[in-house]
């Protein structure tokens, strides 16, 4: 019998709703305990599942406040138990109230995740779903959404269970070539074996390169808007953030700290950071400012490099433009509206898009976003295959993808299946991994110490 446990479901505070779930055998009970139905022919212990009743909950024989209880009967519920919701009107003290009465009446305090790990433990979802619960839950954009919607409906679990069942059956085969050499068993032909370890081999690579986009998606892009004073940095972000978040004046240095901002672009989230000018300066409080620029710089998932078309190009403005090589760097030449005389071929070669633009009166425009999603390299991702996008589920992939390869390149050299097979029996571990077929208490722990209280 599992003990029963007991949290708020909803956030704390003022709202117009509170909502305490309660999940173990006897639920039930302790719903009954609390709960009374207004319809007086109706029992709380004996309530159907998927049903539900109105009524007002109770703390020490004084009724506390009407409430309304949902029912769901083991194993047809989120837990895989029995589970009572019970939801009264919002607010801390009323909240409070009931979530003391349901501990008073033998619930214990469920701990961070634990609703969800208990829905793991009793087979109702794959350790893989269970995180895409939390990534539901943060997601700060449509594409973090819709990847966290694709892994809780298994597509992940599904791409890992594929190279489990391949691998298996490439393991069953060395397991009679190795164990029973004497009885007459079907030979697995070299043929299938370099096939079965090179499909594994680029699935999990597969996996493992849409790993930098799915953290992307899931954590935003660190966008670092540089250039010298007065190119129109603070602009573009006020222009981008669709408000006023920093301050424009034509007065150069009057960015001296990094400001943030975050915008949806393209379904991605933009941590946009509007950085100090940069330039030779005396200043000492500029200067410190300037440094903590060219760190943005090289720390960026993406660059804004901006140059002022108007201006004639400067040894500054080059030197700019080369610390921007090989970063997901895009130069922006603004003021468009005034006479050009900026050269741009002078710095082209070190970025992967230029584009010009007039900050003041510019707009999100569609080809704008799909110049920035095509640098950052998710145009044409689809984030519904299943992709992985934390560091545990890229550590599984990467054991099981180095595993397979050294197994692929010894059987290209004449290795024996006997050999072949330690590094096949590796990999396949790791993989259990990734589906949480062989996870330690210590993982499940750690995977739902991350999850909030209440999920």
């Amino acid at each position: 019998m599992s003990n029963c446990i007991a949290a708020m479901a909803t956030a704390p505070g003022k709202a117009s709703l509170c909502s305490i779930r309660i999940s173990g055998d006897n639920a039930f009970e302790i719903a009954a305990k609390v709960f009374v139905p207004f319809d007086k022919k109706k029992k709380v212990e004996d309530a159907k599942g998927y049903t539900a009743m109105f009524g007002s909950f109770y703390r020490k024989g004084e009724e506390i406040d009407q409430a309304v209880a949902l029912f769901f009967r083991a194993p047809r519920s989120y837990t895989g138990e029995n589970v009572v919701e019970i939801s009264c009107h919002g607010g801390s003290a009323v909240a409070d109230q009931l979530l003391k009465a349901c501990y008073e009446a033998g619930a214990q305090a469920a701990r961070a995740g634990e609703f969800t790990k208990r829905a793991f433990l009793n087979g109702k979802m794959s350790i893989t779903q269970a995180e895409a619960v939390m990534e539901m839950i943060n997601a700060t954009s449509n594409q973090a959404l819709n990847a966290a919607k694709s892994a809780l409906e298994g597509h992940l679990y599904k791409r890992a269970a594929k190279i489990r069942d391949d691998l298996l059956v490439l393991v069953g085969h060395i397991s009679a070539y190795t164990d029973y050499p004497e009885e007459a068993v079907e030979d697995v032909t070299d043929e299938e074996v370099s096939g079965i370890l090179y499909g594994a081999m680029e699935s999990l690579k597969k996996l493992m390169d849409g790993y930098d986009t799915g953290a992307k998606i899931k954590q935003g892009v660190h966008t670092a808007i540089v250039g010298k004073p007065n190119v129109g940095k603070s602009t573009l972000l006020n222009a981008l953030s669709g408000f006023e978040k920093a301050i424009v004046t034509p007065i150069a240095g009057t960015t001296r700290d990094v400001v943030e901002q975050e915008v949806i672009l393209g379904g991605v989230n933009l941590i946009l950071q509007d950085t100090a000018g940069i330039r030779a300066t005396d200043d000492e409080v500029e200067a410190i400012g300037i440094q903590r620029s060219l760190d943005r710089l090289q720390g960026a998932n993406l660059v804004f490099c901006v140059f002022d078309g108007s201006r004639e190009i400067t040894e500054e403005d080059i030197e700019l433009a080369g610390r921007c090589k090989n970063l997901n760097s895009i130069a922006i030449i603004n003021k468009q509206d005034l006479q050009q005389v900026f050269d741009v071929s002078k710095v082209e070669e070190n970025f992967k898009k230029v584009l010009y633009i007039t900050a003041k009166d510019f707009y999100m425009s569609k080809e704008f976003e799909n110049d920035v999603m095509e640098v950052l390299g998710v145009a044409d991702i689809d984030v519904t295959t299943g992709a992985i996008v934390n560091e545990r589920q890229y550590e599984a992939v990467r054991t099981a993808y180095n595993s397979i390869k050294d197994a692929y390149d010894r059987f290209s050299e004449g290795y024996s299946l006997d050999i072949i097979g330690v590094a096949v029996d590796e990999a396949l571990y790791a993989v259990y991994g990734l589906t949480g077929e062989n996870v330690s208490d210590e993982v499940v722990n750690e995977v739902f110490s991350k999850f909030c209280v209440g999920k």
